[in-house]
């Protein structure tokens, strides 16, 4: 999510996204939101937030944060109990044979998809608020 965020701002920091890789399962594999919306929250926070106390946070933070998280639940994952890991997959991560039978079974796909839509949805918005650098 963060990278291609990143693109869309031509920027780049490894460190960034190696950052967000403890979200993953649910935050850390514990079923809980789905790392997709808060990579995707965080590509919000990284463009229209501030660094510092300094600094002026810009009011599209949110309005954009709002619309990534309304559309994530209306039009993401609306064919799910909710936007938890727990209910979109519904394996338990730290359950080492629930996570070998969520692979095999090939119910990573609809994760796949969900991240692959929500990276269209930040997208989509960074390009309509014509969002092309980062301050």
């Amino acid at each position: 999510m963060l990278a291609v965020g990143q693109e869309k701002l031509g920027r780049k920091d490894d460190a960034v996204i190696k950052a967000m890789g403890a979200f993953g399962g649910g935050l850390g594999g514990n079923g809980e939101v789905c790392g997709a919306v808060v990579g995707a929250l965080a590509v919000m926070g990284l463009r229209f937030s501030r660094a510092s106390e300094e600094e002026r946070e810009d009011p599209k933070m949110w309005s954009c944060t709002h619309e990534v998280l309304d559309r994530f639940q209306k039009e993401i994952v609306k064919n799910h109990a909710g936007m938890l890991c727990r209910e979109i997959a519904r394996v338990d991560w730290k359950d080492r044979e629930q996570a070998k039978a969520f692979y095999k079974s090939g119910a990573a796909l609809e994760c796949g998809r969900i991240v692959g839509d929500t990276a269209m949805l930040v997208g989509e918005i960074l390009e309509r608020e014509s969002i092309t650098e980062i301050r």
